[in-house]
């Protein structure tokens, strides 16, 4: 557990962190069946706002709980054709503009000698939208999350599946939402501070 009376007041309002401050109720399962199951039924009870933690990752969690399609691929490919815009566009100025070199006979700029540094400039692009896009949509680095404050956040590493419904969520209510979590079968259910 962090001790929050030694972070200052303004990081503590910035980061969520207090004592007035709820995350939400986790509950605990044993199985990752259990708790796909359990994702579906508190989604069927109008919950939106949920997350689920797991040691890997557990088939069919993101339709249960309502998690959308990721938008990485498509900013990575926007990105790679923005590379392959930019060697093309570097090989056509340096070849027909800049040094207008006749060598062998050969055109100023054609597209099949420009494919190796086409598919380099793509890959390149692509590789760090990939990166940078995955941490940005993650919200990463992150130095401080409130789950962390469950008494057995640790165990999802390890052998423990654990359901989560934030406090954000329109329909939540701490004893309200603790009591849903447990009449789907979660062992261990746990208001969680911020």
């Amino acid at each position: 557990m962090i001790d929050h009376t030694k972070i200052p007041n303004e990081l503590r309002e910035k980061l969520g962190i207090g004592d007035d401050k709820v995350y939400g109720v986790m509950g605990e399962f044993d199985d990752p069946h259990e708790l796909v199951h359990a994702g579906r039924k508190i989604r069927e009870m109008g919950y939106t706002k949920l997350d689920a933690m797991s040691p890997f990752p557990v088939h069919g969690i993101d339709d249960a709980i309502g998690i959308p399609y990721s938008k990485l691929g498509w900013i990575v490919i926007c990105i790679g054709l923005c590379g392959t815009a930019t060697a093309l566009g570097l090989i056509y100025y340096c070849g027909a503009i800049n040094d207008k070199f006749v060598i062998g006979g050969k055109p100023l700029f054609d597209v099949t000698f420009s494919i190796p540094v086409t598919f380099e400039l793509t890959v390149l692009f692509s590789s760090f939208a990939a990166v940078i896009g995955m941490l940005v949509l993650n919200g990463l680095p992150r130095l401080y999350h409130p789950a962390l404050n469950y008494r057995n956040a640790h165990r999802a590493t390890d052998d423990r599946f654990l359901l989560v419904i934030e406090a954000d969520d329109p329909k939540f209510h701490p004893q309200e939402s603790a009591e849903h979590l447990r009449s789907v079968g979660a062992e261990t259910v746990e208001v969680v501070e911020g």
